[in-house]
């Protein structure tokens, strides 16, 4: 069987739509993350969300803040908080390296999506970040549009 060339492709259990659309995105990195219990089970169920949530470096380490993780109905054992503050796992030289970015003005970290990838392990894909101004989604949901309707002219002929 022939291996296929280019980016492996990962299943995307989440995606976080808001983020392309609040923020323009300039440079983009994959973290582990650590998670405890039942927690992969509840991603793998597709019942976590990463709206509002974002990273940030705290004592040399990056911490992923407001990433909703429902609990996993089946857990008998322990409840953790949905919400909690969860490590996200990367080199050192990567987190000095994004932390020399951040320091800039006005850069944040936001969790793109999440993704298993080919061995089952959850992964986050971060983007390194600033945010738009308002005439800056106004353009981008006409560049959208007239988009949509460059394929739908296109599907008459």
């Amino acid at each position: 069987m022939a291996k296929k060339q280019g980016k492996p492709e990962y299943v995307t259990a989440i995606s976080n739509r808001k983020a392309r659309f609040e923020y323009e995105i300039l440079d983009t990195i994959v973290a582990g993350i650590e998670l405890l219990g039942s927690e992969v089970k509840s991603v793998r169920l597709g019942k976590a969300s990463l709206n509002e949530s974002y990273a940030m470096i705290h004592r040399g380490e990056v911490w992923l803040e407001n990433m909703q993780i429902t609990p996993y109905e089946h857990n008998t054992l322990d409840t953790l908080d949905p919400k909690r503050s969860r490590r996200l796992l990367l080199h050192k030289s990567e987190i000095l390296r994004l932390q020399s970015k951040i320091s800039e003005k006005g850069l944040t970290l936001i969790p793109l999506k999440a993704f298993f990838n080919p061995k089952g392990i959850l992964k986050i894909e971060l983007g390194l970040a600033r945010g738009k101004k308002l005439y800056d989604k106004r353009e981008t949901v006409k560049n959208r549009d007239a988009e949509r309707q460059l394929q739908q002219l296109k599907k008459q002929y």
